[in-house]
């Protein structure tokens, strides 16, 4: 019994090991706006860093994604902007958590 037990505790934390990857990180402000959505449907998600327009120094990150596949089941995407080389509010999908009240009527 303890060596089943054993077994299936191996067994599920290889699935969750297997299932993990990298996810790349690009500055959107060496990209243009096309190019930073093309990488995201390219990889289905990037990691997109620019600088606050709003506090000098800040660094801020967004989570570009192809589709709502690569969001958690509460998630849907919705539209947001980072800035890029061409330019200042370049529009990407990203995942957004919804209420139940929310996911009834954006479904």
């Amino acid at each position: 019994m303890r060596k089943l037990l054993l077994l299936l505790i191996l067994g599920a934390s290889l699935l969750v090991v297997s299932e993990a990857h990298a996810i790349s990180r690009y500055n959107s402000l060496t990209m243009t706006c096309a190019q930073a959505n093309e990488t995201a449907d390219r990889e289905g998600e990037v990691i997109l860093r620019y600088p606050s327009q709003r506090v000098r120094g800040l660094t801020l990150f967004e989570r570009a994604v192809r589709d709502r596949n690569q969001c958690d089941n509460q998630q849907i995407t919705e539209t947001r902007f980072v800035s890029t080389s061409d330019m200042q509010r370049c529009p990407i999908k990203a995942c957004t958590t919804v209420t139940n009240d929310q996911w009834i009527i954006r479904r």
